[in-house]
């Protein structure tokens, strides 16, 4: 399985080296093999569960792990470890751009890391285990570069991830190849629930990262926006509340009451289904049950039982930073004709639209 090796600096050099050993594993269908894919290389500490993270990924074609930026032709795994190489563990990844988008998967990358954290993920210490986005053209080095920039304006501290000329990759020994499907009980520095929910967060994670930053920080990172100076706090007009991230419907006016918390509060969702409960004890003293969607997962607020005991006894304390509200003469133009008897209190909206 020997292929040309192109040691430069330069950007262009979209070449995979040789396998370290001769029976390892590589590509079973290279970039060649499917003209519409491309093929991008991320190193986030140990490879292992990198891979399996990318190959849950839909529009991920093929992965292979192995070694990038080596200074050493087609080096051993020991090689590696022994700091003899410069080489970073790096998970090439082939992927349909129909699918699934280069911004999307440098965001899901920069999501299961640790961004911040130099030559060392989870436990694994070293330079092999330094974090990188190896860019084969100009194009992909300013994706990389404005996801930095995201990222840098949510978290204001400076990244380790490197941002560089992509020069070489030699696939990995065959035993490290699918290793956490070969081996799923191994180790892996990767959250297995990230593992398993990454074909749902895709689907959402570009949308999530243009939110505004207070949108952000409240959905994602589960803030509070301040009381009573918040967009939705006094809308009482007829209309819906939606899910910032995915417009699904969740609230419905008919439900909002005035609470004088100095948040939207509302008596009940337009479905049960569409939320889940969380015990938050991040409070000393204070234990709270967080509310979020079913489907995006962001963080909506909080329920209580001391809400009006004619309505049901509970109060939705919601964020407005997590709701878009469509007012009912919107509805029907936006595609939410199906909900307005939920506001109009002409009848309930039956169990066939609330699944909807």
């Amino acid at each position: 399985m020997s292929e040309n090796v192109n040691t430069s600096n330069n950007a262009g050099a979209n070449v995979d080296a040789a396998a370290a050993n001769a029976g390892s594993t590589v590509a079973a269908q290279s970039p060649q093999a499917q003209p519409n894919t491309q093929t991008a290389y991320f190193a986030g500490g140990c490879f292992w569960g990198l891979e399996r993270y990318f190959q849950n990924v839909d529009g991920a074609v093929d992965t292979t792990v192995g070694y990038a930026q080596s200074t050493v032709e087609s080096p051993t795994y020991e090689q590696v470890c022994a700091g003899e190489t410069d080489a970073a563990e790096t998970v090439k990844v082939v992927f349909d751009p129909s699918q699934v988008s280069l911004r999307t998967l440098s965001l899901l990358f920069l999501e299961v890391i640790d961004p911040f954290s130099v030559n060392q993920q989870g436990e694994d210490r070293g330079r092999q285990y330094r974090t990188g986005m190896f860019y084969t053209d100009d194009a992909q080095k300013a994706v990389y570069i404005a996801a930095l920039e995201q990222l840098v304006d949510r978290q204001p501290q400076r990244p380790a991830v490197l941002v560089e000329p992509f020069k070489n990759f030699y696939p990995a020994e065959a035993h490290h190849q699918d290793y956490l499907i070969n081996n799923p009980g191994g180790y892996c520095h990767v959250p297995i629930a990230a593992i398993a929910n990454v074909k749902r967060r895709q689907k959402y994670v570009e949308r999530i990262w243009d939110l505004t930053l207070e949108q952000f920080a409240v959905t994602q990172l589960a803030a509070t926006e301040r009381p009573f100076v918040n967009e939705y706090d006094e809308e009482f007009e007829p209309g819906i509340y939606v899910d910032i991230v995915s417009g699904e419907p969740l609230f419905s006016s008919r439900d909002k009451f005035d609470s004088g918390c100095g948040w939207p509060a509302f008596s009940r969702p337009l479905a049960a289904s569409l939320l889940t409960e969380h015990e938050d004890h991040r409070i000393p003293g204070r234990d709270r049950i967080e509310v979020r969607t079913a489907e995006t997962q962001i963080h909506l607020g909080h329920v209580f039982e001391d809400g009006p005991a004619d309505r049901g006894g509970l109060r939705y304390c919601m964020n407005s930073a997590a709701l878009r509200f469509v007012p009912r003469s919107q509805m029907e133009a936006q595609g939410y004709g199906d909900w307005i008897p939920a506001v109009d209190g002409v009848a309930e909206a039956d169990d066939s639209i609330k699944k909807s």
